[in-house]
Order: structure tokens, then sequence, then C-alpha cells
């Protein structure tokens, strides 16, 4: 039963490590290349987008993606996670480390306060003697505040590494057709100055 007992909170420690490893290294830096025209070789210019992996807008991006590549096939597209600015990355990451610290000790039985030569809190007691409830508190409480950092609303979009939409500026995403008007002033696509239509943003 003890054996059984140890084999269960190691493969749900397991589970949590892999999790936060996951929320930590891998969403908040991920780069996600979407379209490349000429397999490899970048024909023409690039769009690229930087947009907030957390608050669901890889879908819209690959929807943007897929309809810029249908319209403009010389255009390459990519897109990645915003990262964002100031310490809230750093504070993001290192609140993923305490995490993994934490449910280590819970799980192993390690006492901080004890080796630091402090008296053991009530509470740390408590999370001791019921390792899952409190590493699941841990895990998810944790993982709020992370999400709640790297949330950063952003889709932003760059003609040749020049900003010519901010989300995070203007409060909302572009519509397609402002889209296609952007990329149309921006690369003079239209021969006749007559057909850019006036009243979408640059």
């Amino acid at each position: 039963m003890v054996e059984y007992s140890k084999a269960v909170y190691f493969c749900i420690f397991i589970y949590f490590t892999v999790c936060t490893f996951k929320d930590v290294y891998v969403q908040t830096e991920k780069q996600i290349p979407m379209t490349k025209v000429g397999l490899g070789t970048n024909i023409g210019p690039t769009l690229k987008f930087l947009y907030c992996y957390s608050c669901g807008y890889r879908k819209l991006f690959d929807d943007y993606a897929n309809i810029i590549r249908q319209k403009y096939p010389d255009i390459s597209v990519r897109g990645e996670n915003y990262d964002p600015p100031g310490i809230q990355m750093m504070v993001a990451k290192t609140l993923g480390l305490s995490k993994i610290i934490l449910v280590i000790c819970f799980f192993f039985g390690i006492n901080l306060f004890a080796k630091f030569g402090v008296e053991t809190p009530n509470w740390w007691t408590w999370c001791m003697e019921n390792k899952i409830y409190s590493s699941l508190m841990v895990f998810f409480l944790f993982n709020a505040i992370e999400n709640h950092l790297v949330s950063t609303g952003a889709f932003e979009i760059m003609l040749n590494d020049m900003p010519v939409w901010s989300k995070l500026e203007t409060g909302r995403i572009p519509q397609p057709p402002e889209l296609f008007q952007i990329i149309d002033n921006h690369m003079m696509f239209h021969e006749d100055p007559s057909d850019v239509k006036p009243g979408f943003p640059k």
C-alpha cells in the first residue's frame, strides 16, 4: 500500500512538472512560423504577427495567415507569441520555477524552513500532510497568476518590421478589408491611386 501511494505521488509529480515546463518554457516563448512562400526562400515582403498566445489568438492568426496567403501569395506570413514588457515575463518564469520547487518539497517531505533554521509554520505542516491537495492548490493558483502576467491581449502586425497595426493601441483587431487596405497602401499593390479607399488606418 505504501509503495502504491509513492507511485501515485510520483506520477502526479511528473504530471505537474511537465505541465509547468510547458507553461513556462513553451507557451511563453513559443515562436510559430506559419507560412513561408517559396519553401524556405523569402520572396517579397514579410508580414509578422505578434499575438497573445494565452489569450487564444492562435486560431485567429491562422485564419488571417490563410486569407493573406490566398490574396497575396508573394507575402511571407509569420507569427509568434508577444512577450509582455518589463519584468512580467521574468516574474512569470520565477513563479513557474517556484511552483516546481514547492511541489517537490511537498512530495518528498523537504522542510525548507528547517533547512534555514526557521520555525516551521502551521500552514507548511498542513501542506506536508496533505501533499496532493496542497500541490493542486499551488499548481492552479500559480498558473492563474502566470496566465494573468503573460496575457497581454496583444495582436500586433508588422510589415517588413514596420508596425502597421497595434491592438494594444487601438483596442481592437483589424477587419480583413482593413488589413488588405493597409497592405495595399504600404506595398503600393494598387497601380491606380483612385483605388485606395479612404478612411482606413495606415
